[in-house]
């Protein structure tokens, strides 16, 4: 999903990581005269066990069985831990455990702030050099101010640990929103990024990329409240060859999965879940092109079967694909059926109905499905929170389902228990 935003650049302290792929601390940009270390996530015995796989299931804090989540991509972007502490124990008291929240947060250098902008949405974790640079001084840098960096995902996560939720931390997004790989593009793609600029095979972008994984990686990979780490939100490669994206989530996972980044939590892409012609699907339900042709270089089927991605993501948006809603009961089913044949667990990753003030409507049709599908776990896009201390609205979209609306009891508390209570056949 995209997500309209625009956020302000504020330098606080920060590390740099050069785009060779060598990190080193070389020159702290820091307020003042501030000689501080940028601090590093607090590193302790895990208080539970981290999630993982279980056949076609997940195993959460000891249980195997099917889990509701919802996506909050805003909450690593909120600056008031009050705000955090508010929206994350309404998050649970709906009895959600996976939560998806962008671990991105990406600028250019030469950023200014807009005359209006939210609070929420003045965070930034990576600066990009301007695109006039040379590639000799490409640097990029890490922010770990306490205002606006790093640690507002930390407070995250932390609080994440308090309440037993589980985080899906993507690590850049497919959309400009919040800098995405257009950010990458500007500083790394040369005079004709715009139009021939390929993020998943451009070896500068790449390397820094790399370091942003192991920034991350090595901040949280002690902590238990990380479900997985996502290579990116809703990946595409307009006009390539679906082999550019396998390879690319191939080597990029394996690269997590090494000895001394992580082995122990889940990876996982992250993509809408088009088919390709190989699955097969599109010619058993007659269905029109777009989601059965490999859109955007994306095979669902190829890349399930990648060994070191533990889980399948795919995501549905009928009203901006062309399909009808009723079509999405199809597409749950599909996707149910290809974990089936991979032997692995799959998620509907984000789902929405743009019925601002009804979205049972729309979407208790499709819960039924996944109820009665070998589907995982689902997540709503996207959580709504109430009574924090900015105007929600700014961070949510007509898809959005507010916890004081109506429709919040059915779409998601009675839904989140449903799959909870949904008999495990093993």
């Amino acid at each position: 999903m995209r997500v309209l935003s625009t956020f302000t650049s504020l330098f606080g302290l920060a590390v740099s990581v050069r785009a060779d792929g060598n990190t080193t601390q070389l020159g702290l940009i820091r307020k003042a005269s501030d000689p501080q270390v940028p601090p590093t996530y607090p590193i302790g015995v895990p208080k539970e066990p981290f999630a993982k796989t279980a056949g076609q299931l997940f195993n959460i804090n000891g249980t195997v069985g099917y889990f509701a989540g919802t996506n909050a991509w805003w909450l690593g972007h909120l600056t008031k831990n009050e705000d955090v502490d508010k929206a994350m124990q309404q998050i649970a008291d709906t009895k959600y455990k996976i939560v998806r929240v962008w671990g991105f947060g990406d600028i250019n250098s030469g950023f200014r702030p807009t005359a209006d902008t939210a609070d929420p949405l003045r965070v930034w974790f990576q600066q990009h050099p301007a695109p006039n640079d040379t590639e000799a001084n490409q640097v990029a840098l890490i922010n770990y101010s306490p205002e606006n960096g790093l640690p507002r995902l930390d407070y995250v996560v932390s609080t994440a640990e308090r309440l037993g939720l589980k985080l899906v931390l993507p690590f850049v997004n497919n959309w400009a929103d919040l800098g995405g790989m257009a950010s990458y593009a500007s500083a790394y793609g040369g005079a004709d990024a715009s139009v021939s600029f390929n993020f998943f095979e451009n070896d500068r972008a790449q390397r820094v990329y790399r370091d942003y994984i192991r920034v991350l990686v090595e901040r949280y990979r002690s902590s238990p409240a990380i479900f997985s780490w996502q290579l990116c939100n809703e990946p595409r490669c307009e006009g390539c060859d679906p082999a550019v994206i396998y390879n690319w989530a191939a080597n990029i996972s394996a690269y997590i999965k090494q000895p001394d980044m992580d082995p122990h939590h889940m990876v996982s892409l992250g993509d809408e879940g088009w088919f390709g012609a190989n699955a097969g699907y599109r010619e058993a339900n007659n269905a029109s092109s777009l989601a059965y042709e490999s859109h955007g270089g994306v095979d669902f089927w190829g890349n399930l079967n990648i060994s070191t991605l533990d889980y399948g993501t795919f995501h549905l948006y009928p009203s901006t694909w062309g399909y009808s809603f009723s079509w999405g009961n199809r597409w749950i089913e599909q996707h149910a059926d290809a974990g089936n044949r991979a032997k692995k667990p799959v998620v509907l990753e984000e789902y929405g109905s743009p019925q601002r003030n009804d979205h049972s409507t729309v979407l208790l049709p499709w819960q039924q499905v996944v109820l009665n599908t070998s589907i995982a776990a689902d997540q709503v896009w996207q959580f709504g929170p109430a009574n924090l201390s900015f105007d929600v609205t700014k961070m949510g979209d007509e898809f959005s389902v507010y916890a004081d609306a109506a429709d919040f009891v059915t779409v998601s508390q009675k839904h989140a228990q449903a799959m909870l209570d949904k008999k495990v056949v093993m």
